[in-house]
């Protein structure tokens, strides 16, 4: 099981999948995602759990075979690759970037920040340019993004301590 790295989001998404299926697989950190490709792409290693957006082409060209998405259902990007969740209930691995602030940011300006943030996520331009690269958009309230940091952070706690994941 490739991963770019120790820690990486490809090589806990690969030891949620181990503990949830009750299996194990040797993992082979890589220096980056993109180092580990190419012996992806010539099957020196036989899997990996890498960001949609840098094996897109590849599966799309027919070089790499997708064999679940790793989401809680399936991507409108590859609607013909199941996911995961639908062999293994209740998996899902998803990576995530948001926009934080100083903890002592007026209230005000957090509020209107978030406005202005949603409303460019639901701009079409930037939708249409998230789609290129096999993501989405997840307008959200300050709340909301706050409960999804603290849900993903005991998650993947749980993950590392229990997979023994140590950093290099």
């Amino acid at each position: 099981m490739a991963s770019g790295g120790n820690g990486s989001p490809a090589h806990v998404s690969g030891e949620l999948f181990k503990m949830m299926a009750g299996i194990d697989m040797i993992h082979v950190p890589y220096r980056g995602e993109a180092a580990a490709l190419p012996d992806l792409l010539g099957g020196q290693v036989q899997v990996m759990f890498p960001a949609a957006s840098a094996v897109a082409a590849h599966v799309r060209e027919g070089k790499l075979r997708a064999l679940a998405v790793t989401t809680a259902t399936r991507s409108p990007f590859f609607p013909q690759v199941p996911a995961l969740a639908e062999y293994l209930p209740g998996y899902e691995a998803s990576a995530w970037y948001g926009i934080g602030a100083p903890a002592k940011t007026p209230a005000d300006i957090v509020a209107k920040l978030n406005r202005e943030i949603n409303a460019a996520l639901a701009d079409p331009a930037l939708e249409a340019r998230l789609a290129d690269l096999a993501g989405t958009a997840l307008p959200a309230s300050r709340a909301e993004f706050s409960a999804l940091i603290a849900e993903e952070t005991r998650k993947w706690a749980q993950v590392v301590k229990l997979s023994g994941a140590k950093p290099e």
